[in-house]
This record gives structure tokens, C-alpha cells and sequence, in this order.
């Protein structure tokens, strides 16, 4: 039986729902064919590349298994990187965000130790971490895994490449002979093999084979913004691409209408395309789109699924794909035929991750674009003023209102040249014809350069301040919740945000003193823990 939905696994609702709010519409090929082993507690060996959406093969029917009211380590993955260890808990925390009760914890070096312990002591469901670190804590008997029921190996091959395999060795030796083991590795050398072979009990073997091939007539470029200054960068870059035909691409149904209706709003002939609109509807809109009656659509993969329309020249991946598949199939609704098309991914800097993943499994690079400048733009709006101008005096017939100003020069001497600067200004309106540099170099779009550095400043170099905000103890907040609401909102670097105090009613977090007003307005309105934060300066 072929699976096409989540609803097939028998995934609780709470899952379920945040699936669909994760933006999953169905499952990759390699959660298809995994969920199911991994439910029903069986040892297996996936082989995928990084980037197809394996961390949702395991963290879901992982969670689905989960004893809430047992507060001990049940689930230990082990990643080669702390940047990966912390993007598998946040995975873990989003999936599970219909189990408020569950605690997830990323335990890796570089982290003082203090607050790690308080963590573990509290009680933990999920703990992910390298293995260096978790060792250590094995060793000192802070982490009792006699609860274990699950440990997942999280590219393995790449912990064998960082010299850790002695000590994975040295872990899966000291777990519960009954546990379930989850092996995942993109190549499968030799010393993983033999890993294998020593610890997994009659395991499933798994292999996906994805289509990571892009074609060659397909410029690839990504663009790195904050999250929040996402449609600012879109109209900058519609403007200045010399387009045919665009299609966007976003992770969920609500956010099709949304940026379609926000795109409407700045002038743009667009519309939505997702599994929610009537097929007759659908159709209608992709005719429209041949004809040129519209110039972009808004629309989800699977929305998308065998789009063939000549005139896309642009892909722009506003939401990053959640696995390489998706990017490949997304970015071929360009270039067909051998013609030439171009593909912008939006990168926040939380996922440059995921941009190295794509690079990786279809061996290119996806060079780095900047956003175009005011005086590209302008010259931009100029041209398609003048072309304005050309096509009314080809096209129109401009006898009555070139008399009328004829008229008006005679009677009120006034050069034909004043007129004419007269009536565009009229046309134009109270919005400048020009952008201002000055105002654009200010905006929020540079955010992502301010903030993430190319090297790794210490955070005590940056002078800190303290903010309050409104969600404590009470509310059922973690200092996970608060770290990715800031860290995803303001598109800043989870390095540049240091103590973290929950109280009963409120809690306390430092920030770079001097944050520009436009990412406190914005983390005013973040809600967690079902609230408001409310940031304020304390």
C-alpha cells in the first residue's frame, strides 16, 4: 500500500495537527517507508541524504510512543554537531507542540554544564546531544538512561568522519539490551556496518534513492533575510528581475492566500494555488497563467505537483522546502524545454542548515545573491515609466488631450515640458517614483548581515541588556520556547541571546542592548505558551 498521507500512520491527532501547521502535506519517501518500523519498535538502517525530511521519520512515531508521565530519558539521539543536535530539539519541540508536558533537551560541549544539569534533574522525555558530551554525562551518572527505550543515530557517517565512532561504540554498549536502535547515514562505510552489526537486533534495511539532479539551463541563487522581512525582500527582487511568469512557493495553504493577498495589494496580477480551492477554480488559475492574465502564483508542492507552464522564467522558494525532493521538483518548473529559468531560495539564518543540505545532495552550489539595490530599482521604475509613455502614444488615441494642453500652454504660457512633468506627477501619486538609499540601508532588510557574522564573536565583545517579557512558569514556558521565538522572529543568532530566568509569571532574557525598535515592535507581538511576549526593557 502506498502511502499519501499522514493520516495512514495512525499518528495521534496532536501530531497530526502539527504536521499540517509544520507545513508536511505528505510524507517524503523515506518517512513513508520508516514511520511505520519505527512505531512498531523495530531496529532498523536508513540510508538517505541529509535533507529529506528524515527527522520527522523518527521524531513522529518517536513522540507517538512517548510515556508522558515518566520524566526519564526514554529517547537518546545522537548528532555529529551541536548546530544538528539543536535543530533535531527544535524539530522535536515543534512536532510535540500539542504536548505541552513534554521535554525535550539539547545536551552538547561548549554548553556550561549547570545548565544542562538543571535540565536533567527537572526530568526529560527526549535528550539530544554529541557524543562527547554525552558520555561525559553517562560517566559523571547525570544522564540515567535505564528508561531508554529508543536511541537514534543521526548521520552516522558523519560522526564516523569526526572521529567519534569508539565513543557511539562506548554508548550503545551501556543502553538497555531491549532498546530499539535507529540507525541513519547518507553512505554506509564499513565501520558503520560493523556498528550495525553489533548492536541492531534483525534490523529493516531502508534505502532511498531521491532525485537530487537540477537541470543545467536553471541559474540557482539564495537570498539570506530575517523571517519577518521576507515580503519586503520578494517585491525588491520582483522589481528588479525582468520576469515572465513567477511561481512562489510557501510551505502551508494559509500562507498561499495570505502573500497572494498581500502581492494583490502592491499591484501584482496573482493568485493562490493550494489543495483547498476547487479543482474547476485551480485550472482556471493556471490558464490564466498561459494566457498572462496573471504573472504569479502562490502555491504548495503538491498544489504544484506537474505544473507545466512555458512562460515561468522565475521559482522563488519564499518558504525553504522541508527535504531536497521538494527543491528539485519546485525549482524544475523552471528551465523546461532547454530555455533558461531562475531560482531564488529565502534562507532565514536559522536555516542555513538546510541550505548546505540541498547543496550537498545535489552537488551545486546555490550562490549567495544580494538583495537588489535602490538604484537598480530605480532604474528599473524609470524604464517601465518610459516604456508606459512609448506604449500610450502607440497604442492610444491622444488627439483630444493633446489639444487640451495645447490650449492650456497657449493660455497660460506655461512650456509643454512643465506640463508633462505635471500631469506624471499626478499620475504617480503620494508614492515616490524613486526609492531613497539611505531609507533602504536602514530597513530591516539588512538585518541577516548585521546580526550573523562570518566569524564567531563572544558574546561578553557584545554589550547586553536585560528584557522582560511576559510568559513565566505558569504559563508552561521553557527556555527552549523563548530561545526560538526570539532567535526566529528577530533572525538573530542564538549566540547573541544569553540568560534566560523564568518566573512564576513573567521571565527575563538578555539581548544586545540597542536592538532597532522595528524587532521590538515585532517580538511584542510573538506569542508563547499561548501568550503574548510583550517585550519590554527592564
Amino acid at each position: 500500500m502506498s502511502i499519501i498521507s499522514f493520516q495512514q500512520f495512525n499518528l495521534p491527532e496532536t501530531l497530526l495537527g502539527a504536521v499540517r501547521q509544520a507545513g508536511y502535506e505528505s510524507p517524503t519517501p523515506i518517512q513513508a517507508a520508516t514511520i511505520p518500523y519505527v512505531l512498531a519498535g523495530r531496529d532498523i538502517i536508513a540510508q538517505a541524504q541529509t535533507g529529506t525530511g528524515k527527522t520527522a521519520a523518527f521524531a513522529l512515531p518517536l513522540l507517538a510512543r512517548i510515556d508522558i508521565g515518566n520524566p526519564r530519558p526514554q529517547v537518546l539521539v545522537l548528532t555529529p554537531t551541536r548546530e544538528l543536535a539543536l535543530q533535531v530539539a527544535e524539530a522535536f519541540q515543534t512536532y510535540a507542540s500539542g504536548l505541552p508536558a513534554l521535554h525535550v533537551v539539547p545536551i552538547y560541549g561548549g554548553q556550561e554544564y549547570g545548565r544542562q544539569l538543571r535540565a536533567l534533574r527537572r526530568g526529560v522525555h527526549i535528550v539530544v546531544g554529541t557524543p562527547g558530551r554525552i558520555m561525559d554525562h553517562m560517566r559523571r551518572g547525570t544522564l540515567d538512561l535505564s528508561s531508554l527505550t529508543t536511541l537514534v543515530l543521526d548521520e552516522a557517517d558523519e560522526m564516523l568522519r569526526m572521529g567519534f565512532v569508539d565513543d557511539v561504540d562506548w554508548i550503545l554498549e551501556q543502553t538497555p539490551s531491549g532498546r530499539q536502535v535507529a540507525l541513519f547515514s547518507a553512505t554506509m562505510p564499513a565501520a558503520i556496518r560493523r556498528i550495525a552489526k553489533r548492536h541492531l537486533r534483525n534490523p529493516e534495511e531502508i534505502k532511498i534513492q531521491v532525485k537530487t539532479a537540477t537541470a543545467d539551463t536553471i541559474r540557482q541563487r539564495h537570498c539570506l533575510v530575517s523571517p519577518h522581512a521576507k515580503l519586503d525582500a520578494l517585491t525588491r527582487i520582483l522589481e528588479a528581475e525582468d520576469f515572465e511568469a513567477v511561481i512562489l512557493f510557501v510551505r502551508t495553504k494559509t500562507a498561499t492566500v495570505e502573500l497572494a493577498e498581500k502581492l494583490a495589494a502592491r499591484g501584482y496580477a496573482v493568485a493562490p494555488l493550494n489543495g483547498d480551492i476547487p479543482q474547476s477554480q485551480r485550472q482556471r488559475t493556471v490558464e490564466q497563467l498561459k494566457s498572462g492574465r496573471l504573472d504569479i502564483i502562490v502555491a504548495t508542492d503538491v498544489a504544484a505537483r506537474g505544473l507545466d507552464v512555458q512562460r515561468i522564467s522565475h521559482v522563488i522558494n519564499y518558504d525553504v522546502p522541508l527535504d531536497t525532493e521538494s527543491y528539485v521538483h519546485r525549482i524544475g518548473r523552471t528551465g523546461r524545454a532547454g530555455r533558461s529559468g531562475e531560482a531564488i531560495l529565502f534562507v532565514t539564518p536559522r536555516e542555513k542548515r538546510l541550505l548546505w543540505s540541498i547543496e550537498r545532495a545535489t552537488g551545486q552550489r546555490i550562490s549567495p545573491m544580494e538583495l537588489p539595490t535602490a538604484a537598480v530599482i530605480n532604474s528599473q521604475r524609470v524604464a517601465k515609466f518610459r516604456q508606459r509613455i512609448r506604449d500610450t502614444l502607440a497604442n492610444q488615441d491622444v488627439s483630444f488631450f493633446r489639444d487640451l494642453l495645447r490650449q492650456f500652454e497657449q493660455k497660460h504660457d506655461v512650456p509643454a515640458i512643465d506640463i508633462a512633468a505635471a500631469l506624471a506627477l499626478l499620475v504617480q501619486g503620494d508614492e515616490p517614483l524613486l526609492l531613497d538609499e539611505r531609507a533602504l540601508r536602514a530597513s530591516t532588510l539588512q538585518r541577516p548581515e548585521r546580526m550573523t557574522l562570518k566569524r564567531k564573536p563572544r558574546r561578553d565583545a557584545v554589550e547586553m541588556a536585560s528584557y522582560r517579557i511576559e510568559v513565566g512558569r505558569n504559563h508552561g514556558v521553557k527556555p527552549g520556547n523563548i530561545l526560538g521565538a526570539i532567535a526566529n522572529e528577530a533572525g538573530l543568532d542564538s549566540r547573541f541571546i544569553g540568560r534566560i530566568h523564568i518566573h512564576d509569571d513573567f521571565s527575563t532574557v538578555d539581548l544586545p542592548d540597542g536592538i532597532p525598535k522595528e524587532i521590538l515592535r515585532t517580538l511584542k507581538k510573538v506569542w508563547v505558551a499561548g501568550r503574548p511576549l510583550n517585550i519590554s526593557k527592564t
